[in-house]
């Protein structure tokens, strides 16, 4: 291509003509992509009376279901019981980008960070567990369209583009492609694109919603009960020592219980300032074909994602679609998960004039599905894992945009914990240790505001920290992945 790049790349203020990218967006159905192409299925029951089992999860997210999967490949006697408050994979789990990674840090920087000292084993256990998930799926012949295609990171500023340089050659496994020029349109071509590292080990994609169906049905077949629109509201232990979960319509008495709710309020209160709800949103094209897709040199099945702090990310469907999302991580005052907070058309059509700037090509094409959800963020933006209440509560929580697969580690640790066992997965710090908490509303929402905007003028600054963002540092508090 012979565009001009502009000196900066994307911005909060529209380039794109405003009828333009209102029109793309013209009938977009506002529900996310994943759930509407699962189509309708029936409805598990909810759960009332009293109810008694081994084991509970609650939350029927990929956390959850993995949890009550391997609980009952392990132990095929333990009974084992899953709730969620509306439906399986309703949330996060079912609106999300499908982007399968196999790290446990949100990136090597991240990692050395908050966890130094425990990287090589990390490494070596995020490639167990990623590996696990694999067989996982192939094991119950899962249908989550699982592509192990590799990611294509692009610099979309000049101060990105040692960034990835760097990264190539400090790359050991030797897994990481430095691309300019030719090679780099062969694999994307954009006006924005100034250099591209692509990578392939540890990166794979999935249909989220086909995973959770899938996991869910796994786990029913092995004779895990789940109950749906059964919302767990209350956590005590009994004269008994039992774990008794009151719930919308019943109550629950179960050995133990693992929390695997996500973002949403944790029934353990002490729990409820080391995340909080950043909503996330997202557009999905029209299918594309395949004179389309030459056009912006995208012809492989490999997903993309820019350098950017505010990043994009994107990838294709199996019918030629293409998810783009990202830049926007809104913090909505009042910290609450609210469904009305699931739209956001400013962001819409920010994001589809992102879309136009990066592809020009495709000028003219619709969107038809945008839609939003809520990511637990902690201040690590790591996972942690823990155990409360004399060893019979276990959570895990903060995945702050990472759970594809993490969350199956998330489920092994909390049934380690449970179990009493003392593994690799239990001695990390991420599992030992709490990340720091967010205040509490007032004073969360201007303070976030704060830390996005530092976010914000550091990508427009070259990647370079102000006072704010180095002070974070200082605390443990970082901001690359």
């Amino acid at each position: 291509m012979t565009a001009a790049i502009p000196p900066t790349a994307y911005g909060h203020e529209l380039k794109t003509p405003i009828d333009a990218v209102r029109r793309s967006l013209t009938g977009a159905r506002t529900v996310p992509f994943w759930i509407d192409d699962l189509g309708s299925a029936s409805q598990r029951p909810a759960l009332a009376g009293r109810h008694e089992t081994d084991l509970l999860v609650v939350g029927g997210g990929f956390c959850g279901l993995w949890t009550a999967l391997i609980a009952k490949e392990r132990d095929p006697q333990r009974s084992v019981t899953l709730i969620d408050g509306v439906r399986v994979g309703w949330a996060a789990s079912g609106r999300n980008g499908g982007f399968a990674e196999a790290s446990l840090t949100h990136g090597e920087e991240n990692g050395e960070l908050h966890f130094a000292d425990e990287m090589a084993l990390i490494r070596r256990l995020e490639k167990d567990n990623f590996t696990a998930f694999r067989d996982t799926i192939s094991c119950y012949g899962i249908d989550a369209e699982w592509e192990e295609t590799g990611t294509l990171t692009v610099a979309t500023e000049p101060h990105q583009v040692p960034w990835l340089r760097d990264a190539a050659a400090g790359d050991a496994d030797h897994d990481a492609v430095f691309l300019e020029g030719d090679a780099l349109r062969a694999r994307g071509d954009s006006p924005l694109y100034r250099a591209g590292l692509f990578t392939e080990e540890g990166q794979a994609y999935v249909h989220p919603a086909k995973l959770a169906r899938g996991l869910a049905e796994a786990a029913e077949r092995l004779g895990v009960r789940i109950f749906e629109r059964t919302r767990a509201k209350d956590l005590r232990i009994d004269a008994s020592g039992r774990v008794e979960v009151t719930t919308s319509e019943g109550v629950i008495s179960a050995e133990r219980v693992a929390l695997a709710t996500n973002v949403f309020p944790s029934l353990l209160p002490s729990l409820r300032l080391f995340t909080v709800p950043v909503y996330d949103y997202v557009l999905m094209t029209e299918p594309l074909t395949e004179e389309q897709l030459q056009a912006i040199g995208w012809t492989e099945r490999h997903g993309i994602t820019d350098s950017s702090r505010e990043f994009h990310y994107y990838r294709k469907t199996a019918d030629n679609r293409i998810l783009f999302g990202g830049y926007d991580a809104v913090y909505h005052r009042g910290g609450k998960v609210r469904p009305e907070q699931d739209l956001r058309p400013e962001t819409f059509e920010r994001l589809a004039d992102h879309f136009f700037l990066t592809f020009p090509q495709l000028a003219g094409i619709r969107f038809t599905h945008t839609w939003g959800g809520a990511i637990d963020m902690s201040t690590q933006l790591v996972a942690f894992h823990g155990v409360a209440r004399g060893g019979r509560v276990a959570y895990s929580a903060g995945y702050t945009g990472l759970g594809v697969v993490a969350t199956r580690f998330g489920a092994e640790v909390m049934l380690d914990l449970l179990e009493g066992r003392d593994t690799e997965r239990t001695g990390l710090k991420m599992s030992r240790r709490l990340p720091i908490p967010i205040p509490p509303e007032p004073f969360a929402y201007p303070l976030i505001q704060m830390m996005r905007n530092a976010v914000a003028a550091s990508d427009r600054n070259g990647g370079k920290d102000g006072l704010l963002l180095k002070t974070a540092g200082l605390f443990g508090v970082g901001f690359d992945s």
